[in-house]
């Protein structure tokens, strides 16, 4: 893989509807990285985009992209259907490639970008934005001091109304997210998932949906996801057996709340259990507001320039999607389903 440490990267943009405006604006904002390309299929979409960057060259053809050699990096933000078959390309032509979340539709899909990726040594990461948000970063610090003891569960509430979408149900849109932030927080293996979900507004896709995971060192998962519920929620609760945690991701300010509450047994001469209930401070951690797109969009360019595995790589994706694919198998058979 060529250095080009000291070298603005030069990157383009694939599909600018939803994520692909924010993705522009954060890399315009990083000093080694350099917008030269934006693409997509919709005349608004483009003309949008141009308003804003009047210098980046707009396009509706994929392949004027791929065929340039001054591009480094394609950065890939469109519907799941087309993930696939746009990363290979990109790959193909000795790209390196961000492919936004979920990773591809099937693991086979994933599999073959991970081993195209390696033939053609050129970086492949996925963007889940979580991972890279400093609230989830100050967590995993505290997890791995054994701040909190044994974790005992991770309690996830992700709602909100739409974006309805037609490849994908909800689990794959929001449940992915704590799948991400599962593996990078407790570097554990799922076991089992068992997922319920229901379809009330369209015919294609659940738009509700639960899910129960055990992990290894029987760490327990519940989720709850939704695409019809009035009001926006982000939360998280995690469980330990010194401390507990929330973390409220709608809030501007104090995202992390560390509240040292647990509860323990003691035999007692009464009952041969009694619950002991310890309530002590709440610690409010002092987290930076900097956006987590912009510290993942970094990370892609320093992994490229020092030619090193970003945390979201190929491997972690299709860790993803093989959960994604268990959850739909447990929907279809409405039964537990062994990972």
């Amino acid at each position: 893989m060529k250095n080009k440490k000291n070298l603005k990267l030069k990157i383009a943009v694939i599909g600018l509807g939803y994520w692909g405006p924010n993705l522009l604006r954060n890399l315009s904002n990083i000093k080694s990285a350099e917008v030269v390309y934006a693409c997509d299929l919709l005349e608004e979409n483009l003309n949008k985009i141009s308003k804003s960057y009047p210098s980046i060259n707009l396009t509706k053809d994929f392949n004027i992209i791929l065929k340039d050699k001054s591009v480094d990096v394609i950065v890939i933000a469109t519907p799941l259907s087309t993930h696939y078959s746009l990363a290979k390309q990109a790959l193909f032509f000795g790209k390196h490639v961000l492919l936004e979340k979920p990773m591809t539709k099937t693991s086979k899909e994933a599999k073959d970008l991970i081993k195209l990726a390696k033939q053609k040594k050129k970086m492949l990461m996925i963007g889940y934005t979580f991972v890279y948000s400093e609230a989830v970063k100050k967590i995993k610090e505290e997890i791995d001091k054994k701040t909190f003891g044994k974790i005992y569960y991770y309690d996830s509430t992700r709602i909100n109304l739409g974006l309805l979408q037609k490849d994908i149900n909800v689990i794959w849109d929001l449940a992915c997210h704590d799948f991400s932030i599962i593996n990078f927080l407790f570097n554990k293996n799922p076991l089992y998932v068992e997922a319920s979900a229901s379809r009330f507004v369209g015919k294609d896709q659940e738009e509700v949906a639960d899910l129960i995971i055990t992990y290894e060192n029987n760490i327990k998962v519940h989720i709850s996801v939704s695409w019809l519920s009035p009001v926006k929620i982000r939360q998280i609760l995690i469980g330990g057996s010194k401390k507990m945690i929330v973390f409220n991701d709608t809030e501007p300010s104090e995202k992390v709340k560390i509240y040292n509450k647990t509860v323990e047994f003691s035999k007692s001469s009464v009952t041969p259990f009694t619950p002991f209930y310890r309530s002590g401070d709440i610690l409010i951690p002092n987290i930076s507001q900097k956006e987590s797109l912009q510290n993942e969009l970094e990370h892609l360019i320093y992994c490229i320039q020092n030619n090193i595995q970003p945390i979201t790589n190929g491997e972690e994706g299709l860790k993803i999607v093989k959960l994604l694919e268990a959850s739909d198998l447990s929907l279809k058979n409405n039964s537990r389903v062994r990972i």
